[in-house]
């Protein structure tokens, strides 16, 4: 299945316990690690492959429907083939982590999908070749929350981040959330 579909597991749609299921009965990944929020409905999963370390995680809010599903990934794709395939994506944001890492997150709100794409420095460009290590697919109401309540950037082609960081954003929240205004829960989700 293609995005927001991953093995046949879709925000939105998909039943909470089936998708536990399926990450369950998959020989190719670890036992997850169900974790659930006292006195809510919010819950969390995390999984790795087999042998691996723990890569992967998914949420719900109301303990029925997946919600979110985040997955970083060996960087065995590149920006380049992902736009290829989707095109060029609606939004970008730019983190930087050290002097010579930083990550950008490619909004493609059709899909319901964000691309997770390494730089190395805030003067390296994003190009074709930058390494895609990680996605998240999102339920309709999850991507749309994320699009009101971030800063972003309108996609203007491969730039180097610290153009994008430098730059202002075109996008800004419409509706300013706080810890007070959604749950706790909720609030550490979204962050």
């Amino acid at each position: 299945c293609g995005p927001p579909c991953w093995r046949n597991i879709i925000p939105g749609e998909t039943v909470w316990q089936d998708a536990i299921t399926i990450i369950e009965d998959d020989a190719t990944l670890t036992d997850p690690d169900i974790r659930t929020a006292e006195d809510s409905t919010v819950q969390g999963v995390l999984w790795g492959e087999e042998g691996g370390d723990d890569c992967c995680q998914m949420y719900t809010e109301d303990s029925e429907t997946v919600d979110v599903i985040i997955l970083q990934t060996a960087p065995d794709s590149t920006l380049g083939q992902v736009i290829d395939e989707y095109g060029d994506p609606l939004y970008v944001i730019g983190e930087s982590f050290t002097d010579d890492q930083g990550v950008f997150s490619l909004f493609y709100p059709e899909q319901q999908m964000v691309i997770y794409a390494f730089v190395e420095g805030e003067n390296a460009s994003l190009s074709e070749s930058s390494e895609v290590i990680g996605f998240g697919y999102f339920s309709r109401t999850r991507m749309d929350l994320l699009l009101v309540t971030n800063d972003l950037h309108i996609w203007e082609g491969y730039d180097t981040l610290a153009n994008y960081l430098g730059g202002e954003f075109e996008v800004t929240p419409s509706v300013t959330l706080t810890p007070s205004a959604e749950s706790e829960e909720e609030y550490a989700l979204r962050k």
